[in-house]
């Protein structure tokens, strides 16, 4: 079963590591939520944080699972927290990645960030993205069946 993907990340700090995971075509078109594109993102923040809100919101619709690709500063950043907070809302299955090791624009790597905090109820398995794609698609396959099984309890 396909599911629809909403990533969260800390956009300016990690968008060149988040799109090589992007990039390994697991998940593409319509199934790809939470990758905004520059100038949408540039629009949102003029508009302030409603418009920041409303662009999240529009791109976590119909999604099931939630992955956090996870920088050095991933769990500081507000929005981050937002996007996790509503795909619990929304009973998303959530899947964290670090990325901290993978190379930006510059082709610096960066220290490994802190694992987000969720309630303790909620499953929230990480792993180091190694770039293994059958791996990853398992991964967010069991995260999709989390979000199911969580939804079916009501």
């Amino acid at each position: 079963m396909a599911r629809r993907v909403f990533f969260s990340f800390h956009f300016d700090g990690d968008i060149w590591r988040a799109n090589q995971v992007r990039n390994c075509n697991v998940v593409a078109g319509s199934d790809v939520a939470g990758f905004f594109d520059h100038s949408e993102y540039e629009d949102a923040k003029k508009a302030g944080s409603a418009g920041i809100r409303q662009m999240i919101l529009n791109h976590l619709q119909d999604t099931t699972v939630t992955i956090v690709l996870i920088g050095t500063k991933t769990s500081e950043r507000p929005w981050v927290k937002q996007e996790i907070a509503d795909s619990i809302a929304r009973k998303n299955g959530l899947l964290g990645i670090y990325i901290h090791h993978l190379k930006d624009k510059n082709s610096l790597t960066s220290s490994r960030g802190l694992l987000p905090s969720v309630p303790s109820d909620v499953e929230f398995p990480t792993y180091d993205w190694d770039g293994d794609i059958v791996k990853f698609a398992k991964q967010i396959e069991a995260a999709g069946k989390r979000a199911d099984a969580w939804r079916a309890r009501g």
